[in-house]
């Protein structure tokens, strides 16, 4: 072989080698350690604990003890404040999150479309979209902003609690100082229904119900019940009005500092949690119910003309929003278009 023929088969080879190196994707060896931290909104005895709960026992028995992950409820790395938590998942120091959607609209107003009033009347609605094209779309938002999406969660239709009075119709719900999620879309929404909306961390709301500081709430049914939101509420309006998605998120540049096999692992059992605590949640939301009862809370359930005109008095919600959130993204989350 020549110097020239030499010389060009080692450049090939080197070249080779090179590719195979940059194309292994994550450059991580695959025996790297990793001590992760997963911050989790509500407490110990919330379905999205024993989810994350879940994942970590999963993590830790699939690699032999590799790859650990310590579960924090309340939002503890975050003092409490769960917008914080996924600022603080899209930047990189917190690992892993399950947080709502509505809490990622304060990375991007765009996530609030999933929670659209009176979008979906029931589950079977929200997994056709969740499963096909809307979940899509959101998973795309998800990773412009940092987040890899491991999995969809439940955190439910939200329903309203206040102490005064049941509320059935949109008069009824004219003045009622009412605590919300801090997004603008809920503020603009309560408005219009003629309430007095106030935003907290959700870490504060028991004690200024207790208080009378506010007069009610909204939340999905695990939410209330593990809270002990019974203790300082008496009337509940199971309206559905709101769907609340959970994401299961990790850090965008951590998941891709991985290697492929790991990449592989998380998103395998992390689908595997997210869909367990989604399970979970409908399995005890029926039980829920039962013992929301039996701790005195007076439950209405609205007929189809009463949904019919609160649906009518919160459409300039959509007229106001489809802007911000663009046609084609609420249409991926319309059945009805």
């Amino acid at each position: 072989m020549n110097m020239k023929k030499l010389t060009g088969f080692v450049i090939s080879i080197v070249l080779i080698f090179l590719v195979s190196a940059c194309s292994s994707g994550a450059g991580e060896a695959k025996d790297k350690e990793y001590n992760l931290q997963m911050s989790v909104t509500v407490n110990e005895s919330s379905t999205w604990y024993k989810a994350a709960e879940k994942l970590a026992e999963d993590l830790k028995e699939s690699t032999n003890g590799r790859i650990t992950m310590e579960v924090f409820p309340n939002e503890q790395l975050s003092g409490g404040d769960s917008g914080k938590a996924v600022e603080m998942l899209s930047k990189g120091t917190i690992d892993l999150t399950f947080n709502s959607t509505i809490i990622y609209s304060v990375l991007d107003e765009r996530f609030g479309v999933a929670s659209a009033p009176f979008l979906f009347k029931n589950l079977k609605e929200v997994d056709k979209v969740f499963n096909g094209e809307g979940g899509e779309a959101l998973k795309d938002i998800l990773r412009e902003n940092g987040v890899e999406l491991l999995g969809y969660g439940q955190n439910g239709f939200r329903q309203v609690t206040n102490s005064v009075h049941p509320i059935k119709m949109p008069e009824d719900i004219k003045g009622l100082k009412m605590r919300i999620p801090g997004i603008t879309m809920y503020t603009d929404l309560w408005k219009e229904l003629g309430a007095d909306p106030t935003t907290m961390t959700f870490s504060e709301v028991f004690t200024a119900l207790q208080q009378n500081t506010i007069d009610g709430q909204e939340n999905p049914i695990d939410v209330i019940y593990s809270s002990k939101l019974y203790e300082v509420q008496d009337y509940i309006t199971m309206w559905n009005y709101s769907y609340d998605p959970l994401v299961l998120g990790i850090n965008k540049k951590l998941f891709d500092s991985m290697s492929k096999e790991d990449q592989k692992l998380i998103k395998k059992l992390g689908k595997e949690a997210a869909q367990y605590q989604l399970e979970l949640a409908r399995e005890k939301e029926a039980e829920q119910i039962k013992k929301l009862k039996e701790k005195g809370m007076n439950f209405y359930y609205p007929t189809e003309e009463e949904i019919a005109k609160l649906k009518k008095a919160v459409q300039p919600v959509y007229e106001k929003y489809e802007e911000v959130w663009g046609k084609d993204l609420l249409d991926a989350f319309r059945l009805d278009k």
